[in-house]
């Protein structure tokens, strides 16, 4: 690290985030230390960390001081892709869907090139109105309120539907109640954007009310909820909780509540939507876990101030959702047998779910997962557990990444599991949280 003022040195941290040299959750000197190295005032490497922190790269851990965010929004160009895995190693730390339960494109490829559609220019580009008919319809529904002074439009995934929605409605500072445990990428995308995340506790049935009703208490201008298959805890919103939720969210009608509904067709629960709770909403509904995360599409609804918030924003730059994509997503909606696939994709992981919980639950393990394609287990040490599992010919994810303030845990993603898999690694799970854990082999 260099520099005489604090741009500089920011500058140079930045560099060596960019270049790999300051990796994920890297120690940083404390303030006084770096300045004396430098030869500048502790004011001055004080501006420059804050700076850092303000962007997300950097973040305050307690007594470990500060250290590089997880997942920082610097890109490393040297290594874009990430490390392979060891051979003979089950990876079960991704969070992706199973590819082999996803629905096929190449049939509908070939069917949208025999459509012989006119190509779409500068002035034609946008939302395709089919699509959005569509949308509305499979959304009213489900309960979302569609119907009257809603809008509905199409981003490029769940988590660019958001980031609109949050950059176009606060300011850098602003606080944002977030689930906690939660989405990792929602976290680092709050820390990007210089907001303030206050995290929210969760059980199985979604946020809890008190902790929602303190957040909302202290301020937030934004909520973002998981309705189903919660990412990590699998929690989804039942109707009484969706009661109570909506219940506190109409005594602050000012906030944003941004609902993700990532799973969608693959939720094996009915949705209990909580739009409309507040004068300011929005429905995101993204197409990746059904249909492949390749897909980058998501409809979003929302009252119309909102929603023609983010569809501006879209309009003066990327300009839209390509409509390729806009109408391929429809014709799988349209065919019959790719929602039999994705009832089938859905069947699947509910069996490999369960079939894990009750292994762990066999061996005395707790572990939560009711919904959606992972099991997450509270463990005392996370590293430790992380190694063992590792070491036994297991990947899985660390929950430091999940959450703020929530106990340590791990998360298993169960979408490709093998059946033959289960007992061994709950097995594995069960050695690797025992205190006196010996080497283990898979």
């Amino acid at each position: 690290m260099t520099g005489r003022t604090a741009a500089e040195i920011s500058a140079s941290v930045e560099r060596g985030v960019r270049a790999g040299d300051l990796g994920p959750a890297a120690a940083l000197p404390s303030v006084r230390a770096l300045a004396a190295t430098l030869g500048v005032s502790p004011a001055t490497v004080a501006k420059a960390y804050q700076s850092l922190r303000q962007r997300g790269v950097l973040e305050t851990a307690g007594r470990h001081g500060t250290r590089v965010r997880a997942r920082p929004p610097v890109a490393d160009l040297r290594t874009p892709q990430p490390l392979p895995l060891p051979p003979g190693m089950l990876d079960l730390s991704a969070g992706e869907p199973d590819p082999r339960l996803l629905p096929p494109l190449a049939t509908h490829l070939r069917w949208l090139a025999d459509q012989n559609l006119p190509p779409v220019s500068y002035a034609t580009g946008g939302p395709v109105p089919a699509l959005l008919d569509a949308a509305r319809a499979r959304l009213a529904a489900d309960g979302v309120p569609v119907q009257h002074d809603a809008a509905v439009t199409v981003t490029g995934g769940a988590l660019d539907a958001i980031e609109r929605l949050l950059a176009g409605h606060l300011r850098p500072g602003d606080a944002v109640a977030v689930e906690d445990p939660g989405w990792a990428n929602l976290i680092d995308l709050v820390a990007a954007l210089n907001l303030r995340a206050v995290p929210v506790a969760v059980d199985d049935e979604g946020p809890q009310p008190s902790a929602l009703q303190a957040a909302l208490t202290a301020g937030v201008r934004a909520a973002v909820i998981t309705t189903r298959a919660h990412n990590p805890t699998g929690a989804a919103v039942t109707r009484n909780r969706a009661h109570d939720l909506r219940r506190i969210l109409g005594g602050h009608p000012d906030v944003l509540l941004i609902e993700d509904d990532h799973a969608a067709e693959l939720a094996p629960v009915p949705l209990h939507a909580l739009a409309g709770a507040t004068a300011t909403w929005a429905f995101v509904r993204s197409a990746a876990k059904p249909y492949g995360p390749d897909l980058r599409i998501a409809t979003l609804a929302g009252d119309e101030a909102t929603i023609a918030r983010v569809a501006g924003r879209m309009r003066i730059g990327a300009g839209w959702v390509s409509t390729v994509l806009q109408r391929l997503l429809l014709r799988l909606w349209q065919d019959d047998s790719v929602a039999a696939t994705v009832a089938a994709a859905r069947d699947a992981y509910i069996a490999r779910r369960l079939g894990l919980r009750t292994a762990l639950a066999d061996r005395g393990i707790p572990a939560r997962g009711r919904t959606g394609i992972n099991v997450w287990i509270p463990v005392p040490d996370e590293t430790r557990a992380v190694t063992a599992l590792r070491d036994a010919g297991y990947a899985v994810a660390a929950g430091s990444r999940y959450r703020i303030a929530a106990p340590p845990a791990i998360r298993i993603t169960v979408s490709a599991l093998p059946d033959a898999a289960v007992a061994p690694l709950a097995a594995a799970v069960a050695r690797a949280l025992t205190p006196t854990a010996t080497p283990l082999s898979r």
